[in-house]
């Protein structure tokens, strides 16, 4: 048997795809497969691919034929070629159409358009998941979705994020000094600050906060096309809440939190959720995309957009300490049956064998 050989394929999506590729490099690397990643060049930078035992191949996200053609030639000798995301998955089939290799797409989350881009969206999609030999999608919501586009072998592939290093080491007291928040309640959230993250929503929350005593501090780690708007807003409204910038010590600050917040319009396996329940924060969220799927009933769900409902259900947790408590609780019990690591990278292992053995190839 010789080496399985498998290309991995980034567009610059999502940080959650961009970590998920990278746990994936190092554990098939662990387990005797050739791994190589065709990424935009920062990305290494920023995952440090080469550090997990995989080749490193420059590719930008741009799909003119130089782009295309560099991705190709990476993947000349692949014995399966996994594209995660929908760039991604777009490109890698444009790279393998005159190649007998088998393509392996992981829609991690759903593009977010309007208007008249939506038509061209459903083109994209339609032309991801039919290049693909299996779609594997993180969410059963996403599962359908890929079948009515059209995919031959649709099935759900949770992608479990890698747990943040020495959680019950995380310095939760210096992370509320430093915002000023020892003294009074604290919400986090974090993500990228666009549009459909419902920060909107989570800023008129926050008015409705301004009568408590004390008044909750709303901390927002992020930064994106919304952050001068979000700014102006709170300045005008004199809304409490902070605008923290990219902050790499994300996890420290919600480690410290009272309650988390998860405004979205959609999400799948948001990594924002994972790491709450992990480190037992209580979490309210959209009932949205795979959220609900994801923390069961680990979490307060409201509607999207609804500030009202979103308000009370952090009023609520914040006047009752025992109601936090349990979900503490409830979302340990929640991330203990969510695949691990090792279960996610086996269950991708089994679909490169299954398609390797399917057309007489390698096997892992």
């Amino acid at each position: 048997m010789t080496q399985l050989r498998t290309v991995q394929v980034l567009g610059g999506g999502s940080a959650g795809s961009s970590a998920h590729v990278r746990s994936l490099a190092a554990g098939l690397v662990a387990r005797g497969v050739r791994v190589t990643v065709c990424a935009p060049a920062e990305l290494d930078h920023d995952y440090d691919f080469l550090g997990a035992g995989a080749h490193f191949v420059p590719v930008p996200r741009r799909s003119d034929p130089l782009s295309v053609g560099a991705l190709r030639a990476a993947c000349a000798d692949a014995d399966v070629v996994h594209a995660h995301g929908l760039n991604a998955a777009v490109r890698s089939g444009l790279a393998l159409a005159a190649q007998h290799v088998p393509l392996v797409v992981t829609w991690h989350t759903r593009p977010h358009v309007e208007g008249a881009r939506r038509q061209l969206l459903r083109f994209m999609e339609r032309k991801a998941v039919r290049a693909a030999a299996v779609v594997l999608a993180t969410s059963s919501e996403l599962v359908d979705r890929a079948r009515r586009r059209g995919a031959r072998d649709a099935r759900l592939g949770p992608v479990t994020m890698p747990p943040p290093c020495g959680l019950a080491d995380l310095p939760g007291e210096k992370a509320r000094a430093e915002l000023g928040a020892v003294d009074r309640p604290l919400v986090v959230t974090a993500g990228p600050l666009e549009p459909h993250r419902g920060h909107d929503t989570l800023l008129d929350a926050s008015r409705r906060w301004l009568g408590h005593d004390p008044v909750p501090l709303v901390a927002v780690a992020g930064e994106g096309t919304r952050r001068d708007a979000l700014e102006r807003r709170v300045d005008t409204e004199r809304l409490p809440v902070r605008l923290l910038g990219h902050r790499e010590d994300a996890s420290a600050l919600l480690a410290a939190a009272d309650v988390a917040v998860l405004p979205s319009r959609w999400e799948a396996r948001a990594p924002l959720a994972q790491e709450a329940l992990r480190l037992g924060v209580p979490l309210v969220a959209t009932a949205v995309g795979g959220v609900p799927e994801l923390v069961g009933d680990a979490a307060e769900l409201v509607p999207y957009g609804d500030a009202v409902a979103l308000a009370a259900a952090v009023t609520r947790l914040l006047a009752d300490p025992a109601s936090r408590a349990a979900l503490a609780e409830a979302g340990h019990r929640q991330a203990a049956t969510w695949p691990t690591e090792d279960e996610t990278i086996a269950q991708v292992l089994s679909v490169y064998d299954e398609l390797c053995a399917s057309r007489g190839g390698n096997g892992g």
